[in-house]
């Protein structure tokens, strides 16, 4: 009777493995499909994050270079003012002007280069949370596998919760929907 017990519970046994092993190639299908998705748009947020960058540092090199040049006009009005020479009143005035043009086009370019900023800061969010998402799926493929290993349906589940979490997240990343915690970023930034 033991030897027909032995039988009969060794595949049960085997049935259930497979059930889970089953599950957890499932999961880890979808999880490593979904991620290597949020990589590419993840990656594609980088290049996009750079050029913001390199046009807002290009912005406010512009925006120093008119500095400069309007600090010189003003300089060089002052020192006409101080020679108080009547014949210059054609030069200050094309100094005035100058001044006054820099600080406009200073006005903008500042405007410019702080519309840079914040498109960097835009797209920062979102990469953030591409970041999050990958190390949530990663998380899970690990512990799919410890899964696998172990058997146990609890970690099947908890691992599976993991990857839901990272899935809902870069989700919402795609959708450019703000689910960012700025708690968690700072612990890992």
């Amino acid at each position: 009777m033991s030897d027909i017990n032995e039988t009969i519970q060794e595949p049960i046994e085997e049935a259930g493995k497979s059930k889970i092993n089953s599950r957890v190639a499932i999961f880890v299908a979808i999880t490593a499909t979904f991620m290597a998705l949020c990589n590419v748009k993840d990656g594609n947020i980088v290049q996009a994050m750079s050029q913001a960058q390199a046009h807002a540092i290009d912005a406010w090199s512009y925006f120093q270079a008119k500095s400069t040049k309007e600090s010189i006009a003003e300089n060089s009005l002052k020192l006409l003012k101080l020679q108080n020479a009547s014949a210059n009143n054609d030069i200050a005035k094309s100094y005035e002007d100058q001044i006054n043009r820099y600080e406009k086009e200073k006005a903008e370019i500042k405007k410019q280069a702080e519309g840079f900023q914040k498109e960097y800061n835009d797209i920062n969010l979102f990469d953030d949370q591409f970041d999050m998402t990958d190390a949530l799926l990663t998380i899970s493929i690990a512990m799919f596998g410890i899964t696998s290993l172990t058997q146990k349906r609890w970690l099947l589940y908890f691992a599976a919760a993991v990857s839901l979490v990272g899935i809902i997240l870069g989700l919402t990343a795609f959708l450019k929907i703000s689910l960012h915690s700025d708690f968690v970023s700072k612990i890992l930034g």
